[in-house]
This record gives C-alpha cells, structure tokens and sequence, in this order.
C-alpha cells in the first residue's frame, strides 16, 4: 500500500524556534507524540527535523534544562528521515529500520510535507493483513469441508 494512503495528513509542525515548554503543550492539545520542525511553515514546509515526547522528557527535563528556554532546533532529531507519498509501506518499515525511528513526514510530489506515517500506523496495516491471510485459511479449509463431504 501506498504512504499517501495511509499516512495521517494532519501534521503538526512548528518552527526551530518554538520553545519545549510550547512544543509540549501543543502535543498535549493535539494529542500526538511528535511535531515536524519547519523552516516555514507557512511556506513550502520543508521538514528540518523532529520533536518526540520522548526528546523533551530525556533532553529537557532529563538534563533539568528550562523547557521555556530551550527551542526546538536545539533538541530535534536530524537528519530527518523523510519518505515520499509514493513509496510503499515496506519502505518505509525499511527505511524506519535503518534508522531507528518510529516516525517520518512524507513529502508529495512538489517535495511539500503531506503528513506523517508512524509506527502505529504501519502496525495497523500489517495487522489487517495478518487477519485477511487468516481469513482465507478459514473460509478455504470451510470450502473444503463443504466440497469433500
């Protein structure tokens, strides 16, 4: 399956200037784990990086740093690791791999952000298809009954 089809399209971004304490805040109303860090986000949104949960507690509050002075550009993670709308999902389960991360914005065509594909999501995926395999053992093991009775 292709990233533009299950990737979420509501990213939520930020600029390397936004503080962890308003980074935090922002992933407590939108309820999500992670911000894309922009260069402009009202411009051609050009992922540079990302803020995890996981950043801000072991970077910020780990290091008893003040959430209010430190920005985002000082504790994202870069290089971003980036996929495309047209990549499969095995890519970006591989490409996850390789890097060790469980998230990455997916860029459309004109190279914009168009959303993000998480682990969650991909696990989601292969569940439904671990259930369909299961299914067609089922239904061809009733088949079967009904035929060879």
């Amino acid at each position: 399956m292709l990233l533009k089809e299950i990737c979420t399209p509501d990213v939520v971004q930020c600029t390397p200037e936004t503080t962890a304490l308003a980074l935090a805040r922002l992933m407590r109303e939108r309820h999500v784990g992670d911000v894309v860090v922009v260069e402009d986000a009202q411009g051609d949104r050009t992922p540079i990086g990302v803020v995890t949960d996981r950043d801000i507690v072991v970077e910020v509050l780990g290091r008893e740093r003040d959430p209010a002075k430190i920005s985002a550009r000082e504790i994202m993670r870069k290089p971003v690791v980036i996929a495309r709308t047209t990549e499969d999902a095995a890519q970006a389960i591989e490409r996850m791999r390789a890097h060790g991360v469980r998230r990455i914005p997916v860029m459309d065509e004109q190279g914009k952000l168009s959303g993000i594909v998480c682990l969650d999501d991909l696990l989601k995926l292969l569940a439904a298809d671990a259930g369909a395999l299961a299914d067609i053992i089922s239904r061809e093991q009733d088949r079967e009954r009904r035929i060879r009775r």
